[in-house]
């Protein structure tokens, strides 16, 4: 039986991270990728996938200095953005070269959202890196993206979960990702001396970057909610809503879920750790899948 995949990817900050575990589970399992969607890191790494390069990006992400997440972080004095994102694409084209969509060997699509003509904009073709880098601008966290037309923010404002925007064919599964899910949160066992380990030097830079944060934005004089709980609470019961609408209309074959409790926003340090909690959730919803089929 042809087990060929329409695969789409949801955002979700550093929870995308366990796109890769779904990735390679599905293609352990059997299942061939023929074409991708994905919304903001889901677009980025449908987009590495989409050019080959899945495995030097995972290793870079596995390699990747718990102080160099903050030393890729480029703050901006604006009020459009907190960060720039541009160091961090400079230090990925380093070793994943940028490519046309339309010279992917297989179809690509991001979604990322115009705010100032209020609609969806879908990537087919042009800069995968162009492409992506409008998809992950999370606003007032990454600075918007500058078009003729436009400016351009996170897919996940309008469709978080782009199930309309993957290219079908005859017969295929549809399966998607979503790295924000509400459930509980399931994850491999690690004992609390490495989980301590893992944490302190990134809890360092974390309590940095909040209190540059607290000279920027007097939200952070909040004790009660800090700016990124404001922002992603706010775009996570948006995402939430948006999302289960679209499924009513287009229904995946297979859906594969990530607790959106599985880590923070920014926790890139956990990059080892979500890609098993994604492999984990895959191997879950396969199993489920393969039964239905005996």
């Amino acid at each position: 039986m042809k087990k060929n995949v329409a695969l789409v990817l949801s955002g979700g900050g550093a929870r995308g991270i366990a796109h890769i575990g779904v990735i390679e589970e599905l293609e352990k399992q059997g299942f061939e990728i023929k074409s991708i969607s994905g919304t903001s890191m889901g677009a980025l790494v449908g987009g590495i996938y989409a050019t080959g390069k899945m495995q030097e990006y995972k290793n870079w992400m596995y390699t990747l200095n718990k102080l160099e997440v903050f030393n890729l972080v480029d703050f901006n004095i604006g009020i459009q953005g907190l960060i720039k994102g541009d160091r961090v694409f400079k230090k990925m084209k380093e070793f994943i070269p940028d490519r046309n969509i339309e010279d992917l060997e297989i179809p690509y699509a991001a979604v990322a959202a115009d705010i100032i003509n209020n609609k969806e904009v879908v990537f087919t073709e042009g800069s995968v890196y162009n492409a992506v880098r409008a998809s992950v601008a999370i606003p007032t966290v990454f600075t918007p993206v500058k078009t003729d037309e436009g400016l351009l923010v996170d897919g996940g404002v309008v469709n978080n979960i782009p199930v309309n925007r993957v290219k079908r064919t005859p017969d295929d599964i549809l399966v998607v990702v979503n790295v924000s899910a509400h459930i509980p949160v399931y994850k491999p066992i690690i004992s609390e001396k490495e989980r301590d380990r893992k944490e302190s030097v990134y809890q360092k830079k974390v309590s940095e970057f909040k209190n540059h944060l607290q000279k920027i934005n007097p939200l952070n004089n909040d004790k009660k909610i800090g700016y990124f709980d404001l922002i992603n609470k706010t775009i996570n019961l948006m995402i939430y809503h948006n999302a289960y609408v679209s499924f009513e209309q287009q229904p995946p074959d297979i859906m594969i879920e990530v607790s959106h409790n599985s880590c923070g926003t920014m926790d890139f340090y956990k990059a080892e750790e979500m890609v098993e909690i994604g492999r984990y959730a895959a191997i879950r919803s396969l199993d489920k899948y393969n039964k239905k089929l005996v």
